[in-house]
């Protein structure tokens, strides 16, 4: 099982000395990855419900420092050697798919690879309003930008004529260091979970019955003619901090899951002590789940 750290980019470690901090200890205690969040703007008074609660509130207030992704996992690569970096995710329909080409491929040929693009549909329709970019059809817009992610990052002299993106002729550089990018579909609905499996590498669902969600996936991939095992499955739970972390972790290794993420908010008073207890208590008995 793989280890990752997740909302990594909030609380005391979104400034500079808490982020390496997080990083360094975490890459030491055996964590394999660190996972951001994103939104670009906070509304004032939003009216659209957070799925991720019960209030339908974020937890964050609105003067809450939440750093740009991918130039805060700059600052990671900067500081370790291994750690993979991943947004957790990414909303992939407010944003210009050509030039996140540029700088996902950027960062992941600096990084040497390390790279992991978690994406999703967006839930908040006033950060849509904010940025200018219509809230209707983001799923639709979703699938046409993974595509034109895959093409800029593989082609040369790249054309594409979609719904939502139109071009020809233009190259993007550097290339990703290994060739692509992994793209993990976030979200917790079927159709997440469908979209995972015709089109993801990795899928990453914020809550829900994880088995039955697999199961979807497995299901849009096999109907896709693609083979569901490539898949990979990021999950949370907050069994792994109970009785048994253990058995929590193989339970869910069991289920189909490949990586288990974290709260790195858990860890904000001792993080060197805390993130090396967790790793020695529950990712190393279960490297091999």
């Amino acid at each position: 099982m793989k280890f990752g750290l997740i909302f990594a980019n909030t609380v005391r470690f979104a400034g500079r000395d808490g982020l390496i901090e997080l990083a360094t200890n975490a890459e030491s205690a055996g964590f394999e990855s660190v996972w951001t969040v994103e939104h670009v703007v906070f509304p004032d008074g939003y009216e659209s419900a957070y799925p991720y609660d019960g209030s339908g509130k974020m937890a964050m207030a609105a003067d809450t420092d939440l750093p740009d992704p991918l130039i805060w996992l700059t600052w990671i690569a900067s500081v370790t050697e291994r750690l993979r970096l991943g947004t957790g995710i990414l909303i992939l329909p407010q944003r210009n798919p050509v030039v996140l080409a540029k700088e996902v491929a950027t960062l992941d040929w600096l990084s040497g690879g390390r790279v992991e693009l978690g994406c999703g549909v967006g839930w908040l329709r006033e950060e849509f309003d904010a940025l200018g970019v219509p809230f209707e059809r983001r799923g639709a817009r979703t699938d046409e930008y993974v595509e034109v992610l895959r093409t800029l990052w593989t082609d040369d002299h790249a054309a594409h004529d979609g719904e939502f993106a139109s071009f020809s002729g233009i190259s993007v550089n550097p290339k990703p260091a290994n060739g692509t990018v992994p793209i993990h579909i976030g979200g917790h609905t079927e159709a997440a979970a469908r979209r995972a499996g015709r089109l993801g590498d990795g899928f990453f669902p914020g809550k829900g019955d994880v088995r039955q969600l697999i199961g979807i996936v497995r299901e849009a991939a096999e109907e896709a003619g693609r083979d569901p095992d490539s898949i990979e499955v990021t999950y949370g739970s907050a069994e792994v901090f109970g009785s048994d972390p253990v058995g929590a972790v193989q339970e869910l290794a069991d289920a189909g899951v490949d990586r288990v993420v974290v709260p790195a908010f858990l860890h904000m008073g001792d993080p060197a002590t805390s993130l090396a207890a967790f790793g020695e208590e529950v990712i190393a008995p279960t490297a091999d789940a």
